[in-house]
Parts: structure tokens; C-alpha cells; sequence
């Protein structure tokens, strides 16, 4: 398992549109994608799952990749949560 520790730059948190974004990323690996945000704990793979855990822009996130591929999908999925999953990111965030 791999992990890495990353802030959500997004200007209105993972809505739709990004969690959308991120998912799709997602599933494009067969390791295991997570994400913990304090106690919760949410597939990122699943695009409800990230919705309902109510992310918002500055939170402090662990993604954690677990599987065959699991290096790859780190640094592909943490590198679009980094840039802002297709959205305008905030510069304001301290990181």
C-alpha cells in the first residue's frame, strides 16, 4: 500500500462535477483507491461515495492505493486532485 497526504484545492470541494473527474481517473486502475478525510473513509472510485463524504476545498485528505498498479494510480490520481480535477484552482490554499 501506498499513500499519500494531499490538500483539496477546488474551489467549491469533490462536487459533481470533480468527484465525476475523480472517479473516472480512478477506475481506470485495478488497485484499491481511497480516500480519508478525519473518520471517513470513501471509494474514490465511486462517485456518490466521494459526494456524500462532503469534502471541501481545503481539506487535508490521505489518498491510499492498494493493488497491482498501486504506484501508478498514486501518482496519476493524486497528481488530478493536486491540479484541481479540471476546475480553476484556488491559490489561496495553504498547502
Amino acid at each position: 500500500m501506498v499513500s499519500k497526504n494531499i490538500v483539496v484545492v477546488n474551489p467549491s470541494g469533490l462536487h459533481l462535477r470533480p468527484a465525476g473527474v475523480l472517479a473516472k481517473t480512478s477506475m481506470k486502475f485495478k488497485c484499491d483507491v481511497i480516500i480519508e478525510c478525519g473518520e471517513k473513509r470513501v471509494d474514490a472510485k465511486s462517485v456518490l461515495n466521494v459526494m456524500g463524504a462532503g469534502i471541501k476545498t481545503g481539506s487535508h485528505i490521505c489518498l491510499k492505493c492498494n493493488g497491482p498498479d498501486e504506484e501508478e494510480a498514486l501518482e496519476e490520481v493524486s497528481e488530478a486532485i493536486e491540479t484541481g480535477l479540471g476546475e480553476a484552482i484556488d491559490e489561496n490554499i495553504e498547502k
